[in-house]
C-alpha cells in the first residue's frame, strides 16, 4: 500500500502544467505592449484583460488542485494540509477581487499575499518529525529546505516588484515553484510503500 493515492498525482501534477500553460497562452493573446518580464500575471487576470476568462478559469482550478492535493497528502501533518488548502483557498479568492485593469488594489494585493505566504509554509507545516522511515518529501530538512527557497524567491518578487526591473520573471518563478512542490511531494509518498 502507498502513503498517497494514485488519484493525487492528478491535481498536483496539473497544478504547474496548468499554471505556465495558462499564463503562456495568455501572453499571447495579450496585446504586443505586454511584457511578461515587467508586468505581473495579475495583468492578464485584470478586468478587461483579453484572457481574463481564461486566467480567471486557471486560479478556479489551480486552487482546487491545491485543495484536493491537500486532501490526499493523509501521510503529511495536518497544519501543512490546511496551509497548503488555504493556499488554494487563496487562489480561489483571487477569482473574486481581480486586479483593476490600471492600478492596484489593496484588496488583490493582501489575497495574494496570504496565498504566497501559505503557500511558502506549508512545506516545513506538513513535514513529519521523528520518523526516520518519512517520504522524503516530507522531511524537515527537506521540508524546510524547500519553504526556504520559496522564501527567497518570494523576497525576488518583492524587491521586483519595488525595482519594476522583471516583476513577471519574479512571479513566474515563485508561483512556478509553489505549485511544483506539492506534486514532488505526492511523488515522494507514492514511492513508499507501507506494510
Amino acid at each position: 500500500m502507498r502513503l498517497a493515492p494514485w488519484w493525487a498525482l492528478l491535481p498536483s501534477g496539473c497544478a504547474p502544467v496548468l499554471l505556465v500553460g495558462s499564463w503562456a497562452i495568455a501572453q499571447v493573446r495579450q496585446s504586443p505592449e505586454y511584457d511578461p518580464a515587467r508586468e505581473t500575471l495579475s495583468v492578464l487576470a485584470a478586468y478587461g484583460a483579453t484572457s481574463y476568462w481564461l486566467m480567471t478559469g486557471m486560479l478556479v482550478v489551480l486552487g482546487s488542485c491545491y485543495v484536493l492535493t491537500a486532501h490526499a497528502l493523509r501521510p503529511a501533518a495536518l497544519a501543512g494540509r490546511v496551509a497548503l488548502a488555504g493556499g488554494g483557498l487563496s487562489a480561489l479568492a483571487l477569482t473574486l477581487v481581480p486586479a483593476p485593469s490600471s492600478g492596484g488594489a489593496l484588496e488583490h494585493g493582501a489575497v495574494a499575499t496570504v496565498g504566497l505566504v501559505l503557500l511558502a509554509v506549508w512545506p516545513p507545516l506538513a513535514a513529519v518529525r521523528g520518523t526516520p522511515s518519512a517520504p522524503w518529501g516530507l522531511r524537515w530538512d527537506v521540508s524546510l529546505a524547500a519553504s526556504a527557497f520559496m522564501g527567497a524567491t518570494a523576497l525576488w518578487f518583492l524587491a521586483e516588484l519595488q525595482s519594476g526591473r522583471a516583476p513577471g520573471v519574479a512571479e513566474r518563478v515563485v508561483t512556478f515553484v509553489q505549485a511544483l512542490w506539492p506534486f514532488l511531494v505526492v511523488v515522494s509518498c507514492r514511492r513508499q510503500r507501507i506494510g
